[in-house]
This record gives structure tokens, sequence and C-alpha cells, in this order.
């Protein structure tokens, strides 16, 4: 809209003065917007360095008077970090890659608009939207087939989220018909041109829902309370949400802080926030070229 007043038949035109306020006011919401959203977080991060005489003396700040590492040191030490890191990281990647697999093969399909009983197909999927097992049904379920305490009992329920797939379908279905006939005549089948061209021009909408993937299995705390029984397979945010318990009873630990110092209770909650948020944080950049076009093109194409 705003090259739209600037230029018109090549020539460049000057703003009016009620255009310069309007593009005032849309900068100071859009700033407000993004420092709403960035404050918090720097908060947090500034927090879990602090001391606990600045956190009780002062109700904000980004930069810490006093650097300590005490949060962070005690969260290692009450707990395996590293390990928690490792079983997420691993539970990330599987449940993201089979998420992804079967959504792209399920979604493909359904684009075609040859594909006999598509619409019948789709209502299904939509009455999964609606309408699930529950709980107390999904574990006894996966009690009978002795998925409990795997991986797997946190994968297979979410194998194919409706909405994604539906993201999916829709991008599929924008693609032109001419590249499908063009490879007919080619010699190419069905699977060849799923995966050597329909694939390969889909790289925006599958780092877009793989992101929505990833962040879902990453985050998963409920249903690794409920279906993990061993220790040694618990993710991060089992692990972190041990640290915050002991917090709480740090006297009573056995663990010698006389050379860490004895960390606050808030900055210990604000370290774990930080490494549960950061790693997957991380991620994003690599994505972010292709998370608003996969997300756009794949909702209002088709």
């Amino acid at each position: 809209m705003a090259k739209e007043k600037q230029f018109k038949n090549g020539v460049k035109v000057k703003k009016s003065l009620g255009d310069r306020i309007i593009d005032v006011i849309i900068y100071v919401v859009l700033g407000l917007i993004a420092l709403s959203t960035v404050l918090p977080f720097l908060y947090v991060f500034a927090g879990s360095f602090a001391t606990e005489k600045e956190l009780t003396e002062k109700a904000f700040f980004i930069i810490p008077t006093v650097w300590s590492t005490n949060a962070y040191k005690y969260a290692i030490k009450t707990a395996n970090i590293l390990r928690g890191l490792r079983n997420s990281i691993f539970l990330t990647a599987l449940g993201t890659f089979m998420c992804m697999l079967f959504s792209l093969l399920f979604a493909y399909p359904l684009s075609k608009s040859h594909f006999r009983g598509k619409n019948w197909l789709m209502n299904l999927v939509i009455v999964t939207m609606l309408f699930g097992g529950g709980m107390i049904p999904s574990y006894i379920c996966f009690q009978a087939y002795g998925l409990l305490d795997t991986y797997w009992a946190l994968i297979l329920p979410g194998l194919i989220s409706p909405f994604n797939m539906i993201i999916i379908k829709k991008f599929f279905a924008g693609l032109p018909v001419e590249l499908d006939e063009a490879s007919y005549m080619d010699g190419a089948n069905d699977l060849q041109i799923f995966s050597k061209v329909a694939l390969p021009l889909s790289k925006p909408v599958i780092a877009s829902i793989s992101l929505f993937y990833g962040v879902g299995f990453w985050n998963d705390y409920f249903g690794s309370m409920i279906y993990l029984q061993t220790p040694e397979k618990y993710p991060i945010q089992i692990q972190l949400r041990s640290i915050i318990l002991l917090t709480s009873t740090i006297s009573d630990t056995t663990i010698d802080y006389d050379m860490l110092g004895t960390p606050p209770d808030k900055a210990v909650k604000m370290a774990c926030t930080v490494i549960a948020t950061l790693p997957i944080l991380l991620v994003y950049p690599f994505v972010q070229k292709y998370f608003t076009k996969g997300v756009m093109v794949g909702a209002v194409k088709g």
C-alpha cells in the first residue's frame, strides 16, 4: 500500500501529512508489540544471572548489577541436564521426522482432484479435530500395546496433526497442475512426482510445519509425565520440573553448595526457563525465511 502511494506511473509522489501520521502510528504500535514480547524474556535471562538481593529489591531490570552463575550451577548439579537435553533432542528429531513423513504422505493424495474418496477421508480428519478418546482410554490402549515408558507413546497420538495436514494439503493443491502433466508425459509415476517434483517445491511449508511439530515435542510435559516411568528417559521439561521442586527444600539436600553458593528460588526458575527455551529458539533463525511464506501460501491457496 505504501509503495502504491509513493509511486504512480513510475514517478515518485510525496506522501501527504495524513499518510505520514499513519506510518508513524503503525511503527509505534509495532514497536510496542515487539517490546512487549522481547522485554519479558530479557528480564528472565538477566534474572537467571542475578543475586537474591537484586531480585528482591528491583521489580524489573535487563542488566544485573552483580553477575552470578549459581542458579545454572545448581541446576546442573541437582539434575542431569545434559541427559535431559539429549533425550529432548532425540524425541524432537524423531517425532518431527515421523510426523512430517506421515503428514506429507497423507496430504499429497488428498490434494489431487482425481483421487477418489478424498472428501470422505477429509471428513474423518475433521472429526478427529472435534472429538478425542480421552486420557484414560489412551493410557489403557498404550498399556495394552506395550507402549508405556517408550517415546512412541508421545509420538503416535499426534502422528498426523489435522490442522498441519490441512495446511500442507492446501500448499500441494496450489502447485501448478502442469507439473504433474509434464511429469506423466516423461514417464514418472505418482511416487516419483511426489519425491522429485512436489517435495523440492515444498521447502517453505515443510520448514514451517516442522517448526510447529518440533516446538510441540520440545515443550511436551504432560505426556512425558504420564507415559514415561524411567528417569533415564525423561526429557528436559521433566528434569527442569524436578529442579524447581528441589529449590523449595534446598537446605535439606546433601549436595555441597559451599563453593557454589545458595541460589535464590526465583533465579533458579528463570535459569530453568532459559535452559528450556534457548535451544528451540536458536532453531527459528534457520527457518524464518520459510516460515511466513509456508504458512500463508498453504492457508490461502487451493
